[in-house]
């Protein structure tokens, strides 16, 4: 128990988990109020460039990051966004946007017309019909897509590395190197207690949406 008293201590866990707990929340919100509307739009509407559109996004989800790493960093050094929460959630966000739109928008598609048809005979307008008919019918698809973004943010080393200074802000992962001292030495004790009270909160939050995860992958994967 020790380990854990000075993994609290030495890393001020608590204090730091703030910053990974902000980074996942905005990638989330972003995520949500960006992505369903798009993905309604691909999936219902018809309009000029709509395939070239679908095309591009399906397209980014095989580009790694390790491939635009570096022009990445310097785009954000001349936009001076560098150590900068909110604008590392908004990038998580900008680099989920394909995944989730293929998910969403392929179970928007398997959604029979039916229902929105009925909702707009009794009066709703489109605005109406999206957020009281489709968006509820989201819900597993939709929470899959937030868990599965919320462990690859909380879980992620590379890009906070790259863009955060960890004199100001450490994400999880950063803070668990931060045991790893000079010539190779490392605390193997306080580190691996300080990962176990990291890895705690998504082992939560899987175990509570593990369901909707397997249901909405499978949902969303019936057509592209």
């Amino acid at each position: 128990w020790n380990n854990y008293v000075r993994a609290v201590q030495k890393s001020n866990l608590f204090s730091n988990l703030k910053n990974s707990v902000y980074v996942v929340v905005v990638a989330l919100i972003l995520t949500a109020l960006l992505v369903v509307p798009s993905s309604y739009c691909i999936a219902r509407f018809r309009f000029f460039g709509k395939k070239l559109m679908k095309t591009l996004y399906m397209s980014m989800i095989f580009i790694q990051f390790s491939c635009i790493m570096i022009p990445l960093f310097l785009q954000m050094k001349d936009l001076h966004l560098l150590n900068n929460r909110l604008a590392l959630g908004a990038l998580y966000a900008t680099m989920q946007f394909p995944f989730a739109i293929f998910l969403l928008s392929g179970f928007m598609s398997s959604i029979p017309k039916d229902y929105e048809e009925a909702a707009m005979i009794d009066g709703c307008n489109p605005l109406q019909t999206f957020f009281l008919i489709v968006l509820p019918m989201l819900k597993p698809t939709l929470v899959s897509v937030g868990i599965l973004e919320a462990m690859w943010v909380w879980n992620d080393y590379l890009l906070p590395t790259l863009v955060l200074d960890i004199k100001n802000y450490k994400t999880i992962p950063m803070l668990i190197q931060y045991f790893r001292g000079s010539y190779g030495r490392v605390e193997m004790g306080p580190m691996m207690a300080s990962i176990m009270l990291t890895v705690i909160p998504i082992i939560i939050v899987y175990l509570a949406g593990q369901k909707y995860i397997i249901k909405g992958v499978a949902a969303g994967a019936v057509k592209g």
